[in-house]
């Protein structure tokens, strides 16, 4: 068997499993309350919902035609799908996936703002789409900035990285990880091109600053997932901390950054002399 024929087998299995979980009253459909021969919506009902024909829509489960992607948009409506299973629908069918509904603004996950009150002797922030700061830890504000004095909708690392003149001191090495993030937003950028926050801040940077400007135009991309940073913070001294990233499964838009060192080193008494400065001055605050 192909594997565009294998595509068309799994998208219509897709269809069958994603109808079995509907019923018309969850749909609006009127509901007799008889004995149905199968569970959830009919072949007829999810084609109506659809605007679409039976036959077209039965040949769509039986593997034997290509989709258009108005079809797909059309399913992906009338069998109420979330974002993940409108993405692998649109996937199966090799269709470029439809612009996603509006964004609702991004709030850190319970769990991890529970884990980063937790995190006393560890820095950490939670980023979101455009590498937002979400949420941060009282260490990760000591030693990076205080994000709490910054205004929600300009709480974004990549503007901080080049708007912030102390950013520029505080990496000891500033122009890889100003690159770095330019890739990494880069490919933030391929996830959302419909984003007009993202879309906004690329041109605000592009035009405030030439070197920005330079790099995202050499369209580099990179993930965020492991590295190490070094910094010259002005009362822990020199820092060189390996940092990591951990994405959270209720939302896989939401990553958990740590930066942690080696038990011994002086980064990691460092570490724990800022601590106990941050609380020193919460304290006497």
């Amino acid at each position: 068997m192909s594997s565009d024929a294998a595509h068309r087998n799994e998208l219509g299995e897709f269809l069958k499993a994603r109808r079995a979980e509907l019923s018309p009253r969850t749909v609006g459909l009127p509901d007799s309350g008889g004995p149905r021969r199968v569970p959830g919506l009919r072949r007829e009902e999810v084609a109506r919902l659809a605007a679409i024909s039976t036959d077209y829509y039965t040949r769509l489960e039986q593997g034997r035609i290509q989709a258009s992607a108005p079809v797909l948009a059309a399913l992906t409506r009338a069998l109420h799908l979330q974002d993940d299973q409108r993405a692998y629908l649109f996937s199966l069918a090799g269709k470029p996936p439809a612009r996603s509904p509006r964004r609702a603004r991004q709030q850190v996950q319970p769990q991890l703002r529970r884990l980063l009150d937790d995190l006393t002797a560890t820095p950490a922030v939670v980023m979101g789409r455009r590498m937002d700061i979400l949420a941060w830890n009282a260490l990760a504000a000591a030693m990076i900035t205080d994000f709490g004095q910054i205004p929600e909708k300009s709480r974004n690392y990549v503007r901080l990285i080049f708007t912030d003149p102390d950013m520029r001191t505080l990496y000891s090495d500033w122009n890889t990880v100003a690159r770095t993030c330019v890739a990494q937003l880069r490919m933030e950028a391929a996830k959302y091109p419909d984003d007009p926050r993202l879309s906004a801040l690329v041109g605000e940077l592009s035009v405030h600053d030439e070197q920005f400007r330079r790099w995202w135009a050499a369209h580099d991309v990179a993930t965020l997932s492991v590295g190490t940073k070094s910094l010259r913070h002005p009362v822990a001294g020199e820092l060189t901390l390996d940092w990591d990233t951990l994405t959270a499964t209720t939302d896989p838009d939401q990553q958990l950054v740590i930066w942690t060192a080696e038990p011994g080193t002086p980064t990691y008494d460092g570490l724990r002399f800022l601590a106990s400065w941050a609380t020193a001055g919460a304290s006497g605050s």
